[in-house]
């Protein structure tokens, strides 16, 4: 999709259940209070869980992409490698995004399926067929929820794409709705799907770090280039939440690995957050360089600062540092920093320090080990072993977009649950409000709802590592 519209739907969470007949009038919530210091939300109690649910299996299943933009294209050329799936309906109100969709599919040799591009609201026209499994929406971030809220409410599975919400009301939409209708909503986390972050998984997994006590997480990536996406593209909407919010925009692909591996939701879950950011002044910088004095980029008022920098605390005591940055000239890099009793693990690059150390000397913790060849040869995760050749084959991020959608599918069609589950997907994306709320205090401690209403104390660990690897 090509521009991102302000307000897709302002969606009122009490109207929305009502109307929806999803539960009796007497259960619907009040709003959550997002300027508060303190913002845990009540639920209704009569939800039942999505925690471990699973979902009827599919011999084939029918797709549909909302969004055939630059995301979109990568995810219709994978589908075009995995087995199993129909694509049925692609929409876009774009109608180039849907002319160069035609052309790669005609390219890829995959049978036309039906397109809708009528406006905005194409995409509830296509929600209304019953040939419709799952439906994949890859549009700018406003749009995220609502799309969510509505596949789900024509019984079908929702995969969205990063953030999965914008605001604690969304956050809650999302998981009364996944409950109510017993769809299946995964935020599309394809970070959790990368190679060295399954190793640290699966290193976790088996102990290697000791028990967990801190993780470092960012989003660090130089994206002022996309400033100059000025009508279509992602820089065409992704802009203008600079100049919207101040708040780290963008927290998943960092925290999600983090959160899988100490168990968030499934043994754990975040407690607080605080948050602070420095000032906005790069991204003004920037415009002044390469724009014209009197061109929109150099009337905006950025507000977003450039570094954002937040402090996670969990119900069990451990700690997690969630960075964000787009704006200023430096590497990428996402953390992805494991630490615990027995020593750490980081990345950017990899490194590695043990005390009690399964393959070399113990003791040997004041120095980095930089050679991951025997961390690979003894804990490569099975999962991407078994899927190795096609993933390096694959585009998308380094093989971890092939591994998640194949991973995404192989639990549809053998009726497993899945790796990431709408509980996840409404704490991890509830960092952008908190984040912004805990700014505008000074910092104050910002409480996290608790999504799954104490499910989180029996859940059992993620089931990446049990099903999948050998198929």
């Amino acid at each position: 999709m090509a521009k991102d519209p302000k307000q897709p739907r302002n969606i009122d969470r009490r109207q929305f259940i009502q109307s929806a007949s999803l539960v009796p009038a007497g259960l619907a919530l009040s709003g959550c209070a997002t300027d508060s210091v303190r913002q845990q939300a009540s639920a209704p109690q009569s939800a039942t869980t999505m925690m471990g649910h699973v979902a009827p299996s599919l011999d084939t299943v029918r797709v549909a992409v909302i969004g055939a933009g630059r995301r979109g294209t990568t995810i219709l050329r994978l589908l075009s490698d995995l087995d199993g799936i129909e694509l049925k309906a692609i929409c876009d109100p774009y109608e180039p995004a849907i002319a160069n969709a035609k052309k790669l599919l005609t390219e890829l040799g995959i049978a036309m399926p039906d397109f809708y591009a009528s406006g905005d609201h194409a995409y509830r026209e296509m929600l209304e067929r019953d040939d419709i499994d799952a439906v994949f929406i890859l549009t700018p971030w406003s749009w995220h929820t609502p799309m969510a809220t509505d596949t789900m409410l024509a019984n079908k599975h929702a995969f969205v794409e990063v953030p999965a919400a914008q605001n604690l009301d969304e956050c809650w939409q999302l998981v009364e709705t996944s409950e109510q209708t017993r769809m299946h909503c995964m935020m599309m986390e394809n970070v959790c799907y990368g190679r060295d972050e399954l190793m640290t998984l699966n290193m976790v997994r088996q102990g290697v770090l000791g028990e967990l006590l801190h993780g470092e997480a960012a989003y660090i990536h130089e994206l002022r280039w996309q400033m100059k996406d000025i009508e279509e593209g992602t820089g065409s909407w992704r802009t203008d939440w600079h100049t919207r919010r101040n708040a780290n925009l963008y927290p998943t692909h960092g925290l999600g690995p983090i959160a899988q591996c100490m168990n968030i939701n499934r043994g754990d879950r975040f407690d607080y957050l605080s948050s602070m950011s420095t000032p906005a002044m790069g991204r003004k910088l920037y415009a002044e360089r390469e724009f014209p004095a009197d061109h929109p980029r150099n009337q905006a008022n950025y507000v977003c600062g450039d570094m954002n920098t937040s402090l996670i605390k969990t119900v069990r005591g451990r700690t997690i540092m969630v960075q964000h940055d787009t704006t200023t000239p430096r590497p990428y890099t996402r953390h992805n920093l494991v630490s615990g009793t027995n020593g750490v693990f980081a990345r950017y690059p990899n490194r590695i320090a043990l005390d009690s150390n399964p393959l070399g000397a113990d003791g040997e913790f004041h120095e980095w080990q930089h050679d991951m060849t025997p961390w690979y040869e003894h804990y490569e995760h099975p999962l991407w072993k078994s899927l190795a050749n096609d993933a390096a084959a694959s585009i998308g991020h380094g093989g971890m977009d092939f591994v998640m959608l194949w991973h995404i599918f192989f639990c549809l069609r053998n009726g497993l649950t899945m790796d990431q589950n709408v509980y996840d997907a409404a704490a991890w994306s509830a960092v952008v409000a908190l984040s912004e709320s805990s700014i505008r205090n000074r910092g104050d401690a910002q409480d996290f709802p608790d999504f799954t209403r104490d499910a989180w104390k029996t859940a059992t660990p993620l089931a990446v590592m049990e099903h999948g690897a050998e198929a």
